[in-house]
């Protein structure tokens, strides 16, 4: 795959706005600057600083929180501030020079509506960052990403996505993976010791299993290209299932 420092080096507009969507994606750190709010996710950190009842996700290029009514976010967006959003690159392995990418979207913060988690029964507000401004910074070089490009639905299964769809699915799903694994293999779950995804694309991905038997890998090569975020997930399913055999 192409890396983080050529495509933010040839200012080519998809190239920019892969690189972009990828880093959003996959973030190791983000910091948020209101105007006019000092620290404003102060109110949403313990004594230790580590963020609490805070979520932020990217849906299709659009920066999401998720935070309780009442806070400071809450209000900001209520009053339609403007926001700096900074990510830190979480693409490839941590000493890779791609960790060096930096993304900076600016826009306004918007209220889009209310709900209550079924877990705790809180009230939670949905804030999204209206992105009108974004700039990519590698190493000594920044440039600004077209923000058409930015938002086109191309990008949707980026690199940052990919990844960080296995990194899920190798840490919070590892028994589901174990029991695909046994039942394509014949081998009784007990004897398949781990498995982990690897190089998932929309064409297909790496499964790497160890077993008594032994270390084992195999490329799973979907039976079409994956157009979507639902279409990947449904077509490695089924390949999990279907695809060692």
């Amino acid at each position: 795959m192409t890396s983080l420092a050529h495509q933010t080096s040839t200012g080519d507009p998809a190239l920019l706005a892969a690189a972009a969507r990828s880093v959003l994606a996959c973030p190791t750190g983000v910091n948020l600057v209101v105007d006019g709010v000092d620290d404003i996710l102060g109110d949403l950190v313990d004594d230790d600083g580590a963020p609490v009842g805070l979520g932020m996700q990217d849906l299709a290029g659009v920066p999401t929180f998720s935070c309780p009514t009442g806070s400071r976010l809450v209000q900001a967006a209520a009053d339609g501030r403007r926001a700096l959003l900074t990510l830190d690159s979480g693409i490839g392995h941590a000493t890779s020079a791609e960790r060096d990418t930096t993304l900076t979207l600016g826009g306004r913060l918007v209220r889009r509506g209310r709900d209550t988690c079924e877990c705790c029964h809180e009230d939670r507000e949905t804030v999204v960052l209206e992105i009108d401004v974004v700039v990519l910074t590698h190493a000594t070089d920044q440039v600004r990403v077209p923000l058409a490009a930015f938002r086109s639905p191309d990008h949707v299964l980026n690199r940052g996505y990919l990844q960080r769809s296995v990194e899920h699915a190798n840490l919070c799903h590892q028994l589901e993976l174990r029991r695909a694994v046994a039942t394509t293999t014949g081998t009784r779950l007990a004897e398949v010791v781990g498995v982990s995804l690897h190089d998932l694309t929309p064409d297909g991905v790496d499964v790497q299993w160890v077993d008594t038997t032994g270390a084992h890998q195999r490329r799973l090569a979907f039976p079409h290209r994956a157009a979507s975020t639902d279409e990947l997930g449904d077509l490695l399913r089924s390949q999990l299932h279907a695809g060692l055999c």
